[in-house]
């Protein structure tokens, strides 16, 4: 099947989600019931109507695919899972949608459930880190030889060598988290919704140099749901559908340093400048950057944000810092970006909460945050991955 023949042919039909928060106290799997049954409400189903799962976040932090089944009572006649990163949401996105279109499930549902609360080993490096212990040592790319495997760590080394080679300043990248934290201000999920100002993303504390503290993402408790399921079928479910109309998949290899693009990460064989060229997901999806009415993208560190900028070529190499200045990524600017307040200001769901809210900015939903007429919104990541929604 020719890659064209799937735009448009899947949609997400439902999405739901629990509140957010530090230390609720509640299980995964109790989250990730509730998540699962508000997202089934959303899209008029019940639960012998979802026959597919797939979860990207599972133990010991979240719960496993076959666990949710047989707790939650669910039928299913297809399931995966992936490992606990945050950089497989499009991906479990995208396998949805071909598992729709193949036939192999009718409804599936799409998620991760979180819960710190009962979770006592350290996952973010230091000693015991069950990242860093894997096969080649640091667990998102980075190589122990740095000395550091947690991911701030990661981030940090990207920040320091873009502001070295670019003379960007941390004070620039502070328009990020003004940014997104005045989104989170007109969103009643967010759990950090206090206006921030350059000055007091300049005085908060250093965690891994040059990163501020507010240049860091929340970590919490919650769970996200997004059903997806044929275009045919969810035109006659409760809500608008919102159709896939763009897929493109997680890329790996020496090249690839996952808080950024080829050629500037810490590890690659080779060095050189950074082209864009055609990206897969404008190609299938028939539309280009400048049709696009906002962006999403996976802000575990705000210097996520330019680098995804950069990689799908909204802006040159270097000029991200410039490109989000001056309310260009807010709301009424001219591309909002992270309109929930991300995994900086909304919460840390795995960039769960950001299709969510994709989701309910093409149907309208969004209230003061709305983006007016919103009718193609795109998942663009530093990683490479990436989907285009439209307005059904």
């Amino acid at each position: 099947m020719p890659a064209g023949n799937l735009k448009d042919v899947a949609a997400v039909c439902g999405v739901g989600h629990t509140a957010y928060g530090r230390k609720m106290n509640r299980s995964q799997i109790d989250l990730a019931g509730e998540a699962i049954r508000n997202a089934l409400d959303d899209a008029g189903l019940g639960r012998d109507d979802l026959d597919g799962l797939i979860v990207s976040f599972g133990t010991p932090i979240g719960a496993d695919a076959d666990t949710l089944a047989y707790a939650l009572g669910l039928k299913l006649r297809a399931y995966n899972q992936t490992w606990a990163h945050g950089r497989f949401t499009a991906s479990s996105i995208q396998w949805a949608a071909m598992m729709v279109s193949a036939g192999l499930a009718n409804v599936v549902a799409c998620m991760a459930s979180i819960s710190f609360s009962g979770f006592r080993k350290p996952m973010m490096g230091g000693s015991g880190d069950a990242e860093g212990g894997r096969e080649a040592g640091g667990g998102h790319g980075e190589d122990p030889v740095f000395g550091m495997t947690s991911p701030g760590a990661g981030a940090a080394l990207v920040a320091r060598k873009y502001f070295d080679r670019f003379g960007a300043t941390s004070e620039q990248l502070a328009a990020v988290a003004v940014a997104f934290r005045k989104h989170a201000a007109m969103n009643p999920n967010a759990i950090m919704r206090t206006p921030i100002s350059v000055e007091d993303h300049q005085n908060s504390r250093f965690v891994c140099e040059p990163l501020h503290l507010l240049d860091y993402c929340l970590i919490n408790d919650g769970a996200a749901c997004v059903l997806v399921t044929t275009q045919e079928r969810a035109r006659d479910m409760a809500k608008r559908p919102v159709c896939i109309s763009g897929m493109q998949s997680l890329p790996a290899g020496r090249e690839e340093f996952i808080w950024t693009y080829p050629g500037f990460g810490t590890s690659q064989q080779t060095v050189f400048d950074y082209v864009p060229g055609p990206q897969p997901v404008y190609e299938m999806a028939e539309v280009s950057p400048r049709d696009l009415d906002a962006l999403f993208t996976y802000d575990a560190f705000a210097i996520l944000a330019w680098t995804a900028l950069e990689r799908f070529g909204f802006c040159g190499q270097g000029e991200a810092a410039a490109f989000t200045q001056d309310g260009r990524i807010e709301l009424g600017g001219e591309l909002p970006m992270n309109t929930n307040g991300g995994l900086m200001s909304e919460g840390h769901i795995m960039g769960w909460n950001h299709q969510v809210e994709i989701v309910r900015q093409l149907r309208g939903e969004c209230g003061e945050r709305q983006i007016p007429n919103a009718q193609l919104i795109q998942w663009a990541n530093a990683y490479g991955d990436s989907l285009v929604y439209r307005a059904g």
